[in-house]
């Protein structure tokens, strides 16, 4: 499969873009706004100037867009991928959406011959770049092994699931895991400078420790520097805690820590602060 169809080019989809074009892959594109992927053009991709146009004659489909109705949109819309994918052709949904949704995409895409995967990602903008994401998959086993070789094109940390839905379940998992690591990390930010040390020793010092993470790593520095940029958006982040809050509710799980976070994001979305990136929850504690 080198003939790729590939929606949604934004933060994360355009490095990605680039890093299919790298390895090969005639990558076909379809964005709402194609002024962001002009990079990606003049890289070598197609460009389509609809979803149709884009999935109908391609072996394999990638979609990560913003928030489920932009999913059910593109599946199943009149110009959606599901109505115009060709028989025997992957689609490929790493889109953080509903294990609901994946699973109703799994099935349509079954009754027309399609094989369907949902397989999120984590690693932000830094991993979409670089290409270490790590990549969730659920579905079909043997599509997963077919799609290997363009999963590995993205990403480093490559690991099936299970059946569909099961890629979702798991990156709720991976939010849930961050909605306390990050808040923790712009907690002991606040901590250090209200006590007068000086912060970058203090990171020096902890984020080789016990308390390092991904998160202490990558976010701080950008916090210390100002850069509240987005590698990852506050208003998906919230679509992400939202889906895992209510997965967790329909299991009768009650998750005290993520309900706070998501509760800390919403007042910075209030104040019309979710177009920042997540590590902008430091302003909360600025208040």
């Amino acid at each position: 499969m080198k003939k790729i169809g590939f929606i949604g080019v934004g933060v994360m989809g355009k490095p990605m873009v680039l890093n299919l074009l790298k390895k090969g892959y005639e990558v076909h594109i379809y964005t709402r706004t194609k002024s962001k992927a002009l990079e990606a053009i003049d890289k070598g991709a197609i460009w389509c100037d609809s979803i149709k146009d884009c999935v109908k004659d391609v072996q394999a489909i990638i979609t990560i867009v913003g928030f489920p109705k932009d999913v059910e949109e593109v599946y199943f819309g009149d110009e959606g991928i599901l109505n115009h994918a060709k028989p025997g052709s992957y689609v490929i949904d790493m889109t953080t959406t509903s294990p609901k949704l994946s699973k109703k995409i799994y099935h349509a895409a079954l009754d027309k011959g399609i094989f369907a995967l949902d397989a999120p990602v984590s690693g932000g903008d830094v991993g979409a770049r670089k290409g270490s994401l790590s990549i969730m998959v659920g579905g079909d086993k043997e599509a997963f092994e077919r799609c290997y070789p363009i999963f590995e094109s993205l990403g480093t940390n490559i690991i099936y699931e299970g059946p569909a839905g099961s890629g979702q379940h798991t990156k709720m998992a991976n939010q849930i895991a961050i909605s306390g690591v990050i808040a923790s990390v712009c907690e002991a930010i606040s901590y250090a400078k209200s006590v007068g040390l000086d912060v970058n020793k203090m990171l020096d010092s902890i984020s080789t420790g016990a308390a390092g993470s991904w998160q202490m790593s990558n976010m701080a520095p950008r916090i210390l520097r100002g850069d509240l940029e987005p590698g990852f958006y506050i208003k998906h982040f919230i679509k992400d805690m939202a889906i895992a809050k209510e997965e967790a509710q329909s299991v009768d799980l009650e998750l005290q820590i993520l309900n706070k976070v998501l509760d800390m994001y919403n007042e910075l979305a209030d104040q019309q602060l979710e177009e920042l990136g997540t590590q902008a929850l430091i302003k909360y504690y600025e208040r």
